[in-house]
């Protein structure tokens, strides 16, 4: 009997060496310093809506965030925007670029100091007719005080940044 459980024993250890050396090795790779976020827009993980189902449009008409419906989403940027209706929907169609977050939903200060952090849609902030969203209270007070500083250093990092997440 001991001759057939030692050798079980020894192949269950080296077997449980390896497998620890391949986490630790997958631990301290190169991916696992790069940012846990993989879309260059900020969606909600579960729903893989854009700006967690909120209306872009809506920040402009009706002066902050409101939940879109499911009768009016469009797909755009490799992620699902959802609209209170079918003028916000043409709208965004017609000028993307003026409604979606800048930095595609990035918290723009977290991306002046090189960190893509992904803003939530109920702290934002409407700076020169770009919609802004941020990941803290803390960070639109920051941006508040110094828009131009924070714009253009975020705009230095951002390609980087850009590249590294996955479309």
């Amino acid at each position: 009997m001991r001759q057939f459980f030692r050798p079980l024993a020894w192949t269950l250890a080296v077997t449980a060496l390896y497998a620890g050396v391949a986490v630790l090795i997958g631990m301290t790779s190169e991916s696992s310093t790069r940012a846990a976020t993989t879309e260059r827009v900020v969606t909600d993980r579960l729903t893989g809506l854009a700006l967690y189902g909120f209306d872009p449009v809506a920040y402009f008409t009706e002066g902050g965030p409101q939940q879109g419906a499911d009768s009016y989403e469009l797909s755009w940027a490799g992620a699902t925007w959802r609209f209170r209706n079918e003028g916000n929907r043409d709208a965004f169609m017609q000028a993307p670029a003026v409604y979606e977050p800048r930095f595609g939903g990035y918290d723009p200060v977290a991306v002046s100091e090189g960190i893509p952090t992904g803003g939530h849609p109920s702290v934002w902030l409407i700076h020169r007719e770009r919609l802004y969203v941020f990941h803290s209270e803390r960070n639109r007070a920051t941006f508040a005080e110094a828009p131009a500083a924070v714009i253009e250093k975020a705009e230095t990092h951002w390609p980087q940044i850009r590249n590294q997440l996955v479309p």
